[in-house]
């Protein structure tokens, strides 16, 4: 947690905001140096799990058009755009899914990490509680995919707030720092409120509906 928040946010922050001024890197450069940082962080953590992981290559792609978007000196209405569309988009495809053989929240929240599935099922099975709680999937399957919405919303509000000088001066890298640094309270932390409130929902409706502790059915 401490290196994603290092590369991801702080390492960047500091250099767009006191690295971007003419006689150090200048807005350009800082942007360019900036971004670099979390480009090659993910890129590390590619080859050290050897996995691709959905969110990584997000991250990698996000940060690839914040930089492409800042170095072209495109309008900041496009920053906010992409800031909205990605978790946007995501959302959508966590409704989609939803009428799939796995559905994406079993991908990205409830997946086999977390939960033996196999297990779980025969249980459900055996009860004859399967459809009752693939119900209860749909709830928090919901909730997941508000957080998403609810993080487009607020990413496309902080940038249209912070992002207000001529792109490709250094007022505006400095705002492009700020808006960095504010994503993370802003945005991350009612989204991750969020994304628990779905796991934890379903965890109770787990014990509820099985009658067994929810260790029973978590992979250790």
């Amino acid at each position: 947690m401490l290196a994603n928040l290092a590369f991801n946010i702080i390492i960047p922050v500091v250099i767009m905001t006191y690295a971007s001024k003419p006689e150090y890197l200048g807005p350009l450069w800082s942007i360019a140096v900036a971004l670099a940082f979390p480009v090659g962080y993910g890129l590390y953590e590619l080859l050290q799990t050897k996995k691709v992981n959905f969110f990584s290559v997000l991250g990698i792609v996000s940060v690839l058009l914040t930089g492409g978007i800042s170095l072209l000196k495109l309008p900041a209405e496009y920053i906010a755009i992409k800031e909205a569309a990605i978790p946007a988009l995501i959302g959508i495809a966590v409704l989609v899914t939803r009428y799939m053989k796995k559905p994406l929240i079993k991908v990205l929240v409830l997946n086999e990490a977390i939960i033996n599935w196999p297990k779980l099922n025969e249980r459900l099975v055996s009860i004859n509680k399967v459809a009752e709680f693939e119900k209860k999937i749909d709830i928090s399957n919901y909730i997941v995919a508000a957080s998403f919405f609810l993080s487009a919303t607020l990413n496309y509000a902080l940038a249209k707030w912070i992002l207000v000088s001529e792109p490709g001066t250094t007022a505006y890298t400095e705002e492009l720092g700020r808006m960095t640094a504010l994503s993370y309270p802003v945005i991350v932390i009612p989204s991750m409120i969020m994304l628990i409130t779905a796991i934890m929902y379903i965890f109770m409706q787990m014990k509820k509906l099985t009658g067994e502790e929810i260790d029973t059915f978590l992979n250790q």
